[in-house]
C-alpha cells in the first residue's frame, strides 16, 4: 500500500512542472508555433488563427477567438488562463 501511494505521489510531483511551466500566450502577436501552446490547438489550427488575425486584425477580446474556423467555446474556456490579447 505504501508504494503504491508513494508512486501515486510521484507521478503527481513529475506532472506539476509542466503545469506550472506554462506560459501566456499574445494571440495577437504569436506565432502558429507558438499558439500550439494552447490546449487542443494543433497546427491546423494555430495556423487558422493566425490567418484571421491577418485578414480581420488583432483580436479585440478571448471571445473573438471563436469566429476562427475550429476554435470554439470549450477551447477559449479551456485556455483562458493563457490567452493574452496584448
Amino acid at each position: 500500500m505504501k508504494q503504491w501511494i508513494l508512486a501515486a505521489l510521484l507521478l503527481v510531483f513529475l506532472g506539476l512542472p509542466a503545469a506550472w511551466a506554462a506560459e501566456p500566450v499574445n494571440v495577437n502577436t504569436a506565432t502558429a508555433e507558438e499558439l500550439t501552446r494552447l490546449s487542443n490547438v494543433g497546427p491546423s489550427k494555430a495556423a487558422a488563427i493566425v490567418s484571421y488575425r491577418e485578414e480581420h486584425g488583432p483580436f479585440r477580446s478571448v471571445q473573438d477567438l471563436t469566429k476562427v474556423t475550429g476554435i470554439g467555446e470549450r477551447i477559449v474556456e479551456m485556455n483562458l488562463d493563457l490567452i493574452q490579447l496584448d
